[in-house]
């Protein structure tokens, strides 16, 4: 079996490698890849957004599935346009990609169905959002309408941070075409928690949660953009809690999607927050997010392809899915500029020293080659994943993996485990 997998990013190196596992695989390409993905698949030189080049490819060569997992191309519609021209394709069509891309579609059909969300209004001029900031009072959240590569939901703890936020994003146009509306919606305290799920339009199957370290609220520019690391299993969600996800949020999910003639196929991520025992959706996203595949991918027993496969043939009630009883642990490798240094030239030493070490994995995330060298290609470089019996272990040999690991301006957050423990 053929597979091309598109994107550069860490997630698709997550999936490149799950792929490389599969019984049913023998080749593997990626378009464009980059320098990690490069050790364990073909890398094509085609950029995601050129469909009809792909295509040509997937064609010629004979791909029997592609895997797409980049929200920006689903909402362009590559599922659509590539199952007009009778290529396989896992992930959800343009209509029902929708829940992820606009976040206002998202609150509509999951208020008109129910599942429990925040109160929230939408806005499109700056002075109305304004002025229902003052008369509402803080904390509140403020989302831009549509999903922007940079931090795009802000906490505003006071009236003056509020509309602070609200002039960068309306005003200043510091989101660009994403924030041509804002949501501003009440502040739900508790804990914030990731959940993951397949689904084929009929049956929707839980894969796992993890739990995200974000930059503290006040960070300003000693932490650079991007999430600093994740774990999985989130060990603040019981059971019951589990089920309770299932049941007031993924399956009315489903039926919501279903109502209106949407059949999502594909991975389907909710962020929710955890308050008094009870799931709240925060946010919604077609496929994998930030370090989702690279943190849940390490813990999956089963076959990946064997599971998108039963999906696409709407058979998904059919699988079951294992999963290691082990704890997987994820830290975020970031570049820095320094001393006049750009981070796409900074050099990448020591990734052999850790090939050979045990329950470890480095997914790149924006690397390259420089002649024979692998180097820095922006901000976020990779991430450190290990497994272990628990947390505290898993994190000590994420660590351990990550000192060998050496450039200029390399920086990371320290003792995430033992943050989240606390």
């Amino acid at each position: 079996m053929k597979v091309l997998v598109i994107g550069s990013g860490g997630k698709e190196h997550a999936i490149a490698w799950k792929l490389s596992q599969s019984r049913h695989v023998n080749n593997i390409y990626c378009a464009p890849g980059n320098a990690g993905i490069a050790e364990i698949a073909e890398c094509i030189d085609a950029k995601p957004g050129d469909f009809s080049t792909l295509i040509d490819f997937v064609k010629y060569e004979w791909i029997d599935l592609t895997i797409v997992d980049m929200p920006e191309l689903l909402s362009q519609g590559i599922v659509d346009t590539f199952q007009r021209e009778g290529c396989k394709i896992f992930g959800p069509r343009k209509e029902a990609a929708g829940i992820g891309a606009s976040r206002v579609f998202a609150k509509e059909l999951i208020r008109r169905f129910g599942v429990p969300s925040a109160e929230y209004k939408v806005f499109s001029s700056y002075l109305q959002a304004l002025d229902f900031v003052r008369l509402k009072g803080a904390p509140l959240i403020i989302k831009t309408a549509g999903h922007a590569q940079a931090p795009d939901i802000f906490l505003a703890r006071t009236v003056d941070r509020a509309a602070e936020i609200l002039k960068l994003i309306m005003k200043d146009n510091m989101l660009g075409e994403a924030g041509r509306q804002v949501i501003i919606e009440e502040h739900i305290e508790g804990k914030r928690v990731s959940f993951v799920a397949i689904t084929d339009g009929i049956t929707i199957m839980p894969l796992s949660s993890l739990s995200v370290f974000r930059a503290p609220e006040d960070a300003g520019t000693d932490f650079p953009p991007g999430d600093a690391g994740a774990y999985s299993s989130a060990h603040h969600l019981s059971p019951e809690l589990e089920s309770a996800v299932k049941e007031k949020i993924l399956r009315p999910l489903l039926k919501a999607l279903r109502s209106t003639g949407m059949m999502y196929k594909g991975i389907l991520s909710v962020d929710l927050i955890i308050s008094h025992g009870m799931p709240f959706v925060f946010d919604l996203n077609s496929g994998f997010q930030n370090l989702e595949a690279q943190t849940i991918l390490p813990r999956l027993r089963t076959d990946y392809v064997e599971l998108m496969s039963l999906a696409l043939k709407e058979r998904l009630a059919e699988a079951a899915v294992s999963w290691g009883d082990e704890t997987s642990f994820c830290v975020t490798v970031f570049s820095k500029s320094g001393a006049g240094l750009h981070p796409e030239r900074a050099k990448i030493k020591s990734l052999e020293k850790i090939k050979d070490l045990q329950d470890i994995m480095v997914f790149h995330e924006n690397t390259s080659f420089d002649n024979h060298d692998t180097v820095a290609a922006g901000s976020i470089v990779m991430s450190v994943n290990a497994t272990g019996s628990d947390l505290r272990k898993a994190g000590a040999k994420a660590y351990d993996a990550l000192e060998k690991i050496q450039f200029k301006g390399k920086w990371h957050r320290k003792n995430l485990g033992d943050s989240a423990l606390e």
